[in-house]
């Protein structure tokens, strides 16, 4: 079965090795900025690693782009410009000629590496396309998707036409994989199975059940006569592809990413533990266990000559390891995970960005987007950051139940705040610096001695968790935002409950104080911001943004302009009398988690989903 399909030729003013070289302390380079940004801070979270067929070079890809790599100097050279919501899956032709690239909007890019164009746009299916992968002769492309529209996809790369769609699957397709001649399609699903497909016919050969959980990935062994799954049912099986027998199960971890290695006497893994293991590929033996990696290996790859193994990490880092004797010899960072917090030091020359996934905090110089220092210490997700009004402390709060707070200047440890059941959603200080108050899964909130570090006041009375916290400017009144619907008005001093404020249908995420102490804004679940009159502790009005899911606001330090962050790509900054988008940032791959204005107010930044930080210059943005 052959269909016709459009093809959208994009052309690219770029050329994939025109080479700049910069020094390392230096920060990444702002290749690629979206109009009205002025510096990017961090380089993506790792989807997926590939090296060049000649080994000089390793592509990377991420919600930023597609980084390339000098494997001789790990020294980035190249970014290629993401799909709409970043790059995902990524794929050498056998040649080296093409760069295949899938993304969660749905597309998969054939991109020339000698001249850096897209040469086409294939618009696969709604949702994302998680892998791809060439077939030997390099003339045809197989694609796995997303559920509900989790097919198999074949493409013949020269016409760009859709060959066949190879239905069956009924959960997200993770790793598809073509045999080395060509003849068989390996496909790993979240439904427990793999499916083997004739390449050719798009008829199932066989569907290997036995996992018990969902398969992350799949491998055929170099004669093609052996396949290796990897699911999350803390095994790999190791299959006969002829007849669909199981020969083996082992595994010393939770394995997500599993391959053969190039000469087949081996299996590698990587684990959600962060280990990366060798296995005898006949026995299943545990041959070695390499360390290094704090979270989950998600992407294996070997280099061409076959001596280095290249593997990609939740924690933000790529490793190479010598494959012989088992030694890491370099790393690649700066691929960090999910911001879920920004704040910006008081003078306006630093920005904190709280890391979700590596609980870690980064600081950035705002001028230059040079990464200055990272502090390490929870052991856990990390949800909020903020620094003190005189700039001195930062406080970050983590699913750990702690509150740390930090030394601004030498990033060393001052004290752990303990009393949360739960996690720590939110951190807020009050405007003399010396209360903080925090909200967390438990449904409280706490009120903190900064200089002693004891709990001064416990806030009970959220029946769910509490997303947001903000204290008054006056130092008086503190608002709390649940998943109970409500938001909530403290006294500080005494820890009376003023009021509850009601009307939002739904989970509320977030809530600030004007910078004059008059009006509250909330948002959350919905598709309006309400203002609230703090006085009467009544409403007033409802901004209607016509976007849902609000996940962060700040208002501009003249209170006049309200910046809304959601799981839109894009910032809109919103006029608060009139309620009128005045300005939008667009730039970022996936949802905004956090938004911020400086101090002086003329930059918002803006971190999410993409893990990525953008510094938006207001005096550039386009008046709507």
């Amino acid at each position: 079965m052959k269909i016709k399909h459009i093809v959208l030729i994009l052309l690219l003013n770029f050329v994939l090795f025109e080479t700049t070289m910069f020094a390392e302390d230096d920060h990444k380079p702002q290749w690629n900025l979206p109009f009205g940004a002025k510096a990017r801070l961090g380089k993506g979270r790792i989807h997926e690693i590939a090296y060049s067929r000649d080994g000089k070079n390793l592509a990377v890809a991420t919600y930023v782009g597609i980084w390339m790599y000098d494997t001789e100097t790990l020294h980035p050279h190249t970014l290629l410009p993401p799909h709409t919501r970043g790059s995902w899956g990524i794929s050498y032709s056998p040649d080296g000629s093409i760069l295949a690239s899938t993304s969660s909007d749905g597309t998969i890019w054939l991109r020339d590496t000698h001249s850096g164009e897209v040469t086409k746009s294939l618009m696969s299916h709604p949702g994302s396309i998680w892998s791809v992968d060439f077939s030997p002769d390099g003339n045809t492309i197989v694609v796995g998707g997303s559920f509900p529209n989790a097919t198999v996809r074949i493409w013949d790369v020269k016409s760009g036409d859709l060959k066949n769609n190879l239905p069956g699957h009924t959960g997200h397709i993770r790793s598809v994989r073509f045999s080395p001649d060509g003849k068989t399609i390996a496909s790993a699903c979240w439904d427990k199975t793999v499916r083997l497909w004739d390449a050719s016919t798009g008829l199932t050969k066989n569907i290997l059940t036995g996992h018990t959980d969902r398969v992350e990935s799949v491998s055929f062994r170099l004669d093609g006569n052996r396949i290796a799954s990897a699911s999350n049912d803390n095994t790999i099986r190791l299959w006969d592809v002829t007849d669909g027998s199981l020969i083996n199960t082992f595994s010393e971890h939770n394995s997500y990413v599993v391959s053969f290695s190039p000469e087949g006497r081996r299996i590698v893994s990587g684990g959600s533990d962060g280990i990366l293991r060798l296995y005898d590929a006949d026995t299943g033996t545990h041959l070695l266990a390499l360390t290094g990696h704090k979270r989950y290996i998600k992407t294996i790859c070997f280099s061409p000559d076959e001596k280095t193994i290249a593997t990609g990490s939740a924690d933000g880092t790529i490793r190479f390891w010598d494959y012989e004797v088992g030694k890491h010899r370099n790393t690649i960072d700066g691929h960090t995970g999910v911001v879920r917090g920004i704040s910006f030091s008081p003078d306006g020359e630093t920005i904190a960005t709280a890391n979700r996934d590596h609980g870690i905090i980064q600081l950035w110089n705002t001028s230059s987007g040079k990464h200055i220092k990272t502090l390490t210490g929870h052991t856990g997700v990390l949800w909020s950051v903020d620094y003190s009004p005189d700039g001195k402390t930062i406080a970050s709060g983590g699913s750990d139940r702690s509150i740390r707070l930090w030394d601004a200047e030498t990033g060393q440890l001052k004290k752990i705040l303990l009393g949360h059941l739960n996690g720590v959603l939110c951190t807020s200080f009050s405007p003399d610096g010396r209360t903080i108050a925090s909200g967390g899964y438990d449904s409280t909130v706490i009120l903190w001695d900064v200089e002693t570090g004891l709990s001064k006041i416990k806030l009970i009375g959220h029946t769910e968790q509490v997303n947001s916290v903000d204290i008054s400017p006056n130092g008086d009144i503190i608002a709390s935002a649940s998943r109970d619907t409500t938001v909530k008005l403290w006294d500080v001093e005494t820890g009376i409950h003023l009021n509850t404020l009601t009307g939002h249908p739904k989970e509320v995420e977030c809530v600030r104080f004007s910078p004059d102490g008059k009006i509250l804004a909330s948002g959350g679940r919905e598709d309006t911001v309400r203002f609230w009159d703090v006085k009467t502790r009544t409403h007033l009005r409802n901004l209607n943004a016509r976007l849902f899911n609000f996940e962060d606001l700040s208002f501009s330090p003249d209170g006049k302009t309200l910046a809304i962050a959601n799981w839109e790509l894009g910032i809109k900054l919103y006029d608060v009398e009139t309620g009128k988008v005045h300005r939008t940032f667009q730039g970022h791959t996936d949802g905004v988690r956090s938004v911020s204005y400086s101090p002086d107010g003329k930059t918002v930044a803006s971190g999410g989903w993409d893990c990525i930080v953008y510094l938006w210059d207001l005096s550039n943005a386009t008046e709507e």
